[in-house]
């Protein structure tokens, strides 16, 4: 355990409430107005899953004054249940904003109710830019700080740094002082949320929905400064030391402001678990150099990181939900539509005869000298021939980004038969120029049907 600063949390608070939009540069920016739009995109994209009609129906009866926009549908809601479901529906998909270094998913607990205020009260394109950037930077250098035991133990870490973060991110909208934020951060920190066991059912996009409600709820107590511990992520007995058996705190506090985790921001080309991406990179490529077809093949073999098969064993998938951790279908979806995107992991895709008959003939084994951000791939062919694919880094990685166009289009496909053809370009127009909004609102108001 590296020996911690006694001020680590109000060194944090004083990073997000000091810094100015000014302060950060371009190219940091442009990666969290590109998160943004990715945001958007998952976002709506996910509003008719019925994992957000059930999350809908259980709190309509108890939900307080129409203040916010459920994106992608027509209810409103306070803002702090706005924030659930936002945050449940840009997760659902397993398609939204990766940190590689430590897996956190942080738009969705920190966007969330960060729209979800701005529709409450004035905030600028330009304000809810830098507090979505501090929202970022706070989630993964926290998330530094104690990756990858935290994770490896069990929580799910973009909920548990996503309570940091949300308060990080609310809180700069509410304009706390330091003291107040420091506080904010520490009421965040005691809502840690998320298992791992979540995955593959609704439970799983409930946590960055419930962190970005938990972390709401501690800027707008500290606000009225409702106090917490000074220390609260540092201390002994506090977040970082509870939750994970390694801490390095030189993580959260060594180059503020001038080392900038929010750059390495990546955004998936598949709607899955993302340490799964590189093996469908490797089949999907296979497939369009040799036109294959699932009738042609007698097995395919994948080398992967034993993460891979700890996080994605799932052999026999039965729901949608369960095939974004399934590397035996995503391997066979991947040969078979040559795609891996929303559709490809529907409740539909996982009981198609054709995937489940070339699932059965994927092997996946674990190798230890495999990274995790790498695949080895054969398949072998019933003709005898052996075709072999490694793939070093996938397409979506920060080594092979999306392009702005490719999230163009990805929120242009989520966003059919959701919102008008009409609105789609306007909305993207306003992603990309989110800072010469006097109104970040807008975006929420081109993010609702017509």
């Amino acid at each position: 355990m590296a020996e911690a600063d006694e001020d680590v949390t109000r060194k944090l608070a004083r990073f997000i409430v000091t810094t100015k939009i000014e302060d950060v540069p371009s190219a940091v920016r442009k990666e969290a107005t590109r998160t943004l739009l990715n945001w958007m995109a998952v976002a709506v994209g996910g509003s008719h899953h019925l994992t957000v009609d059930n999350a809908i129906a259980a709190i309509t009866p108890f939900s307080g004054p129409a203040q916010a926009s459920v994106l992608g549908r027509s209810e409103r809601f306070d803002i702090i249940s706005t924030t659930l479901i936002n945050g449940i529906s840009s997760h659902v998909f397993d398609f939204d904003d990766t940190h590689l270094k430590t897996i956190i998913h942080a738009s969705g607990p920190i966007i969330s109710p960060c729209l979800a205020l701005a529709e409450f009260m004035p905030v600028t394109g330009r304000e809810f830019l830098m507090a979505i950037t501090a929202g970022m930077e706070t989630a993964f250098r926290v998330g530094n700080c104690v990756y990858p035991d935290h994770y490896d133990i069990g929580w799910h870490i973009t909920g548990t740094a996503g309570s940091i973060s949300a308060a990080a991110a609310t809180g700069k909208l509410l304009k706390l002082d330091e003291q107040q934020m420091v506080w904010a951060l520490g009421l965040g920190a005691s809502q840690a949320v998320g298992l791992r066991e979540s995955f593959g059912s609704m439970n799983k996009s409930f946590n960055p929905g419930r962190a970005g409600q938990n972390g709401l709820t501690a800027s707008l107590l500290a606000a009225k400064n409702f106090t917490s511990s000074d220390h609260m992520i540092e201390a002994k007995r506090g977040w970082a030391n509870t939750i994970s058996t390694k801490q390095d705190f030189r993580e959260i506090t060594e180059g503020l402001g001038h080392r900038w985790e929010t750059a390495l921001n990546t955004y998936k080309p598949f709607a899955c678990g993302i340490v799964i991406h590189p093996a469908i990179d490797a089949c999907i490529q296979l497939r369009n150099e040799n036109k294959l077809t699932a009738e042609q093949i007698q097995k395919i073999t994948l080398k992967v990181h034993p993460l891979v098969l700890e996080l994605t064993g799932k052999k026999t998938p039965k729901v949608g939900l369960e095939g974004k951790f399934s590397v035996y279908h995503a391997a066979a979806v991947a040969i078979v539509e040559g795609k891996a995107s929303e559709k490809q992991f529907s409740d539909q895709s996982v009981m198609t005869p054709v995937i489940t008959s070339l699932r059965d003939r994927v092997i996946a084994m674990a190798d230890a000298a495999i990274k995790e951000e790498q695949a080895d791939v054969v398949i072998s062919l019933k003709d005898g021939r052996v075709l072999h694919k490694f793939v070093k880094h996938a397409v979506g990685s920060v080594e092979k980004p999306m392009s702005d166009g490719a999230l163009d289009l990805k929120l242009t496909d989520l966003a059919d038969g959701i919102l008008s053809q009409a609105q789609v370009p306007k909305l993207i127009d306003a992603c990309w120029n989110v800072e010469r909004l006097s109104q970040a609102a807008t975006l929420a108001r081109l993010a609702i049907p017509s």
